[in-house]
């Protein structure tokens, strides 16, 4: 079985690698943004990345209960809120950058069902080619995020994604395993990463799009 086991960094944010992204960026060298609006924009963000989390460790609850109609109902809130996510980057980006992080996050999404299943059907070979599936989408997500957001490099973003993607995989371990307290231990770490990932974010749109917050 193969774990990620990474240190948790305190930034990650969702941008698009979309030149123009860039490019309105420069144009708006302002004054900053309201720090009342950056913080609305952080509350806002921050309940959606807490979404992301809770909806898919209902679905891990549902499969490791064996009710395939909970199953489906879940899978359905992670993919609306995902739709979510991406509808907020694209308030700031345009609709091609949400369609697209909309896509990387149903692939990081489709990697954590796969890892889910594996660990199901106890087949660590499977389990490991999911991780691989995991970091590999971690990776293309901070090249995405990173190409347009000057205030995001790359090296930190992919150390946050494969922090986060490393949650998931205890996650689903430490519920197959009825380890409550092991569980309830990493979903508060969860919690905490997904916040600061929020907050990041928000900061780092803020600079870029001061006029847009």
């Amino acid at each position: 079985m193969k774990k990620l086991v990474l240190p948790i960094a305190l930034f990650l944010s969702v941008a698009t690698p979309l030149g123009v992204a860039q490019a309105a960026a420069a144009s708006q060298a302002q004054a900053a943004a309201a720090p009342a609006k950056v913080a609305a924009l952080k509350t806002a963000l921050e309940g959606l990345w807490i979404g992301h989390i809770d909806a898919v460790r209902k679905v891990v609850v549902a499969e490791i209960g064996g009710n395939s109609a909970a199953t489906k109902t879940a899978e359905a809130g992670v993919v609306s809120n995902a739709h979510a996510i991406a509808d907020a980057v694209a308030g700031f980006y345009g609709k091609p950058a949400g369609g697209k992080l909309f896509t990387l996050l149903a692939g990081h999404y489709g990697a954590i069902k796969a890892y889910l299943d594996a660990t199901a059907a106890k087949d660590a070979t499977a389990e490991s080619k999911a991780t691989d599936a995991l970091t590999a989408n971690a990776n293309e997500i901070a090249v995405f995020l990173s190409g347009a957001n000057p205030y995001l490099p790359k090296a930190t973003l992919s150390e946050m994604l494969l922090a986060h993607a490393s949650h998931h995989i205890a996650q689903i371990q430490q519920l197959a395993a009825k380890d409550k307290a092991g569980e309830a231990k990493t979903r508060a770490q969860m919690k905490t990463h997904i916040v600061a990932l929020a907050d990041a974010l928000a900061e780092a749109i803020a600079k870029q799009f001061p006029s847009k917050v």
